[in-house]
């Protein structure tokens, strides 16, 4: 049998795209207060120093599990609990307060009904995800949150598609909007990611990242052009912070500064520094987080960050071409 062309190929994943997308319009346009309740259901649950039990079987299991990342990632603690292996020893993660999120796109999944009995005799509050509201796991749910979607992307109709992609996206929602509504703070969300980029980037202070020393080239505005970039030189540096004689900060000259007004006055390099440089140059403080300088690097032009202390003297500086070395982009 002769295979069908590429083109068929890109036609049946736009078909699976275009699928799963009207499927999370549906969800969103279902959404109503139930979305509120659950919110507020899982937020008092936390100021009772309780958690979330996740809870699913099959492909929804495999989305709780992702879910209960989320949440514990984003300050609100969420287990994992295998149906089967709950009604076998695996219940003692259930404790009075607790909140479980049930997620069977039915309703009538036989395991996780078979569990229900089970969990009802602890003093929890369960929020159904579910793309039947009037099923049997949603008619013993404290909320229920409807998931239904028009169909899978799969051609028969069958393989969990489009329902377990809304079963995650309603997941996201809740946590961020707990998120939210707790007060989460990225100085929060830090704590919980000490390794890796976001760590990095969340903990890390301007002034850990810096060119500091020798390597921060400073030149008063008095001083020449020529003198000033054997500052540069020095501390191998495309720039130099230029500044007042009380050593504040008020511009900065590139080696791009030096190009343009070489263009213009051959004489350039005897003017002093204050007739040339660029005033009111973007800076940043020393003890803001690595974030803001790399947020400052996407949104503007430039190549260097000037750092300033208190006093706004310049006491290091940022090289873009550094920030991939230390793994914050």
């Amino acid at each position: 049998m002769k295979p069908p062309p590429p083109a068929v190929h890109l036609d049946r994943a736009r078909e699976v795209f275009a699928s799963e997308l009207a499927g999370l319009k549906a969800v969103a346009d279902a959404l109503n207060d139930a979305f509120g309740r659950a919110v507020e259901t899982v937020v008092e649950t936390l100021g009772r120093h309780g958690k979330v039990i996740v809870v699913g079987i099959g492909k929804s299991g495999n989305i709780g599990q992702k879910i209960a990342a989320t949440l514990t990632s984003t300050g609100t603690p969420g287990v994992v609990l295998n149906a089967v292996d709950a009604l076998h020893g695996d219940l003692g993660v259930v404790s009075d307060g607790d909140a479980v999120l049930a997620l069977s796109y039915s309703g009538e999944s036989e395991e996780l009904l078979n569990l229900l009995p089970a969990l009802k005799r602890f003093s929890v509050k369960i929020i159904a995800l579910t793309g039947a509201v009037k099923s049997t796991l949603a008619r013993h749910s404290d909320v229920v949150l409807s998931v239904k979607v028009p169909r899978e992307a799969c051609p028969f109709n069958l393989a969990p598609t489009a329902s377990t992609t809304a079963m995650l996206v309603m997941g996201d929602a809740l946590a961020m909007a707990v998120l939210q509504a707790r007060g989460f703070k990225q100085s929060d969300f830090a704590r919980y990611h000490p390794a890796g980029a976001i760590g990095r980037v969340l903990l890390l202070q301007v002034q850990h990242i810096m060119r500091a020393g020798e390597r921060n080239s400073v030149a008063l505005e008095t001083l020449a052009v020529k003198e000033a970039l054997l500052v540069m030189t020095r501390a191998k540096a495309g720039s130099v912070s230029v500044v007042n004689a009380r050593g504040r900060l008020v511009g900065v000259f590139t080696d791009g500064d030096l190009r343009r007004h070489m263009a213009a006055d051959p004489g350039v390099l005897a003017r002093p520094l204050a007739e040339v440089m660029t005033r009111q140059p973007v800076c940043v403080r020393e003890d803001a987080l690595a974030a803001e300088a790399l947020k400052i690097f996407n949104e503007r032009n430039i190549d260097d960050l000037i750092v300033v202390n208190a006093r706004r003297e310049p006491v290091g500086l940022v090289d873009s071409q550094d920030l991939p070395k230390l793994k914050i982009m």
